[in-house]
This record gives C-alpha cells, structure tokens and sequence, in this order.
C-alpha cells in the first residue's frame, strides 16, 4: 500500500483482503500475470490492478481467474459472494461529495481494524470529539465552504463515532499530547464539553487514553501525529496512516510499522499513566 493518495479510487478493505487472496491463489497455482490475464482477455496490468485492489472486482472476471487457478466449482460462490460484497461502497460512499479519495482510505481501514493506536500532538481524533468541538474545528480547516457542507463534514465524523459502540468494536489506544487539551477549540464551554466527553470515554472497555504532558521533555513522536491498524484479516497486514495538507500517506512496509509502533510503545512509558487520564483532565477542565 505504501503510497501517497492525493486522488483515485480509495478500495474498500475488503477488496483489499480478496485482491491478496487471489494473488495467493494465483501464485499457488503457478499461474503467471500474462496466462491470467488471457484467461479473461485483458492486460497483466489489469490482472495486477486486481490483486491491488486498484480496481472493482468485476464478477465474471473473478469467476474465470479463480477457474484458471483451479479453485472446485463448489467453493466459487462463497469467494463470490464476498466479492459481490467487496464492490458494494461503504457506508461513507453518501457522504463523497465532503470526503476526499484520499481519506475514504482511511475510513475504511478504521471501520474494519481490530486495533487503532494513535498519536495526537494537536487535536483530539475524529472518534472521540464533540459535535460542537468538530464544527469549531472544521470551520477553521474549510473557511470558505458553506454551512451545509460543514454541517456534512461533521454529520460523517459523528457517524464514524458509532464504531466505538458496537459489539466487535476495535481496541482504540490514543496517546494526546498536553497541547491538544490546553488549544482552545471553539471557546471555554467547548472545551470543557470535550474534555468531559474524554472522561467519558475511558469508561468504555476498549478505550485507553494517555496523556503527554509538556515535563515529559522531548519524545520519539514529536514529529506529527500517526494512526497504528491492525486487523483481524491473515492477508491484511498493519498499516499505518499520517497525512499533511497535500494527502495521506499509508505505509504498510513491515520494517516501517515496526518502527511507528515502537515509537507508540516508548510513548506509552513517556506518558502518564492511563490511571491517572482522569485526574489530568479533571485538572485542566477547572482551569478553563
């Protein structure tokens, strides 16, 4: 994956999970990118673009590869059947008109990840503002859209929220920096509001919440903010996500993981203990 997205098609994860498959089954097979791509009468560019989940999974293609590959005619309908389900765009597809190509990536991988560690030295993440403290901030990133598109850009960020109350719920591990809580967003009253809803969300199972606070000195994350997935899918590996004002980037090179996570578990020492979130937002709630 490892690639800057600024444009194009954004795949679900799903298609992802089935285009490694049927590398995995091509390659088993002893099957080439040229025989592949005869069997259904395309380019190996195209047979390529598959497995990279760069393109949809078009149903007679997928049904002809897997014959190439030697898959029994009795198993073909279940790996059909997920890829009927992989071309179905996502539940984020009705809000396209207010979310760049680049970040329905990112959607996507949130809402199918078993785990999500993060670093934020500026904001609170997406999952865990307020309606009010993401307006403020959104208001400040598209100065010049107009109030309905705002409200749009808020209406998908409160509905990514949902992820966190469902039964498979991902494991959600967020290391904020002290910064992100003394930045004023939308005033006193917002701020207060935000971090109650912080202090709420420690009470969820799955949520651990860790503070940086400015005496712990310079830190191995200092850098900028990044986003930790893992899922629950052997094909899929973990992938990290950081962006900046031209896009996204999304490295899923193991040696380049290996080391955004241990950054993330250096942190965790580095920063208060989650024990004591509570009382340090406690604290910097009065002072507002």
């Amino acid at each position: 994956m490892s690639e800057n997205r600024s444009g194009g098609s954004a795949p679900t994860v799903l298609r992802m999970v089935l285009g490694k498959r049927l590398r995995h089954l091509r390659e088993q097979a002893g099957v080439s990118f040229e025989d592949a791509a005869r069997a259904i009468e395309v380019t190996p560019l195209t047979v390529r673009r598959i497995e990279k989940a760069e393109v949809g999974l078009r149903i007679p293609y997928v049904k002809e590869l897997l014959r190439a590959y030697g898959v029994p005619e009795a198993e073909l309908e279940d790996f059909l059947i997920l890829a009927r389900e992989a071309n179905r765009p996502g539940w984020w597809h009705k809000y396209r008109d207010v979310l760049p190509e680049w970040f329905s990536a990112y959607v996507s991988l949130e809402s199918e990840a078993s785990v999500i560690r993060l670093y934020e030295p500026h904001y609170v993440p997406g999952l865990l503002q307020t309606r009010e403290y993401a307006t403020a901030l959104l208001h400040v990133g598209f100065p010049n859209e107009p109030p309905e598109d705002i409200a749009r850009r808020v209406a998908l960020r409160v509905r990514r929220q949902d992820l966190l109350a469902k039964p498979d719920a991902p494991a959600l591990w967020a290391i904020l920096d002290e910064t992100v809580l003394r930045r004023p967003v939308g005033g006193a009253a917002v701020m207060r509001a935000q971090i109650d809803r912080l202090a709420e969300a420690l009470d969820m199972p799955k949520v651990r919440i860790q503070i940086m606070r400015f005496g712990a000195g310079a830190h191995p994350g200092a850098f900028g903010p990044f986003h930790y997935f893992r899922f629950g899918f052997s094909e899929l590996p973990d992938v990290v996500y950081t962006e900046s004002l031209a896009g996204a980037v999304y490295v899923d090179q193991p040696a380049d993981v290996v080391t955004c996570l241990e950054v993330l578990d250096r942190m965790s020492v580095q920063a208060e203990p989650v024990t004591r979130t509570r009382d340090i937002l406690a604290e910097l709630r009065k002072e507002l």
